[in-house]
């Protein structure tokens, strides 16, 4: 898996997208971008981006209703950057779930302090609600280094696997519907079964000696996965 932290940018000016990008590649994160509101949630739904950055001057929507969508399924790090500059359009945006607000134009040093910050909080935040790391039999998730091992041995996933893998991990030996994975991993508006298929089974590929008796991650048919709790 890329350990480098994903960071969407959603921002129609491809001047300032493409700097931001070049600087968080330079950085050590690993930029995706969007230039409209929709392209903007269907990829923080898809990507699961460790934080994202985003404009409010959007040609297709309005940025404050890209954050209320984003919110109404994950806390992922926000952080509004933007040329409105009014006291009343920070404090709405930060009302409504944004991490931070950064007014245009920026400086490189504080963006990325901004960046550090953001992300830091919501890693303490998480740090509190789960332990560092899970172990059931021979697999190991190391929630702080991002890690998934079978055996002592690293496994490499994809970022949306490791969610997956996450997931269940803190939901031990408990049923986790179809539906309540999707609405979780891609977004409450998201109808990708298909997709929750084939990762599912590419995960069992990576972690287990024989797919076709898992020993981890079970099918309860017709309802959904469960990660076994030895």
């Amino acid at each position: 898996m890329n350990s480098k932290p994903m960071i969407l940018v959603i921002e129609d000016d491809e001047t300032v997208s493409g700097f931001v990008c070049a600087i968080l590649s330079a950085n050590d994160y690993n930029p995706i971008k969007a230039v409209k509101g929709k392209e903007g949630v269907a990829l923080a739904a898809s990507h699961s981006p460790d934080l994202i950055l985003l404009d409010l001057g959007l040609p297709d929507m309005d940025g404050i209703e890209v954050l209320k969508t984003i919110r109404s399924w994950t806390q992922t790090p926000v952080i509004v950057v933007s040329a409105r500059y009014h006291e009343r359009e920070k404090v709405e945006a930060l009302d409504l779930g944004a991490n931070d607000y950064v007014t245009k134009p920026f400086g490189t040093a504080e963006l990325l302090a901004r960046i550090r910050n953001a992300m830091r909080q919501y890693q303490r935040g998480k740090a509190q609600e789960m332990p560092e790391r899970v172990i059931v039999g021979g697999l190991e998730i190391h929630y702080e280094k991002r890690l998934v091992s079978v055996d002592g041995k690293e496994v490499h996933v994809t970022p949306i696997e490791y969610k997956l893998v996450v997931l269940l991990s803190k939901n031990l030996g408990k049923v986790l519907t179809y539906d309540f994975i999707m609405r979780e991993i891609w977004g409450p508006y998201a109808n990708e079964i298909e997709s929750l298929r084939v990762n599912m089974a590419n995960i069992r590929r990576k972690l287990e000696k024989n797919p076709a008796e898992p020993r981890y991650i079970v099918t309860e048919v017709g309802v959904g996965y469960r990660m076994v709790d030895e």
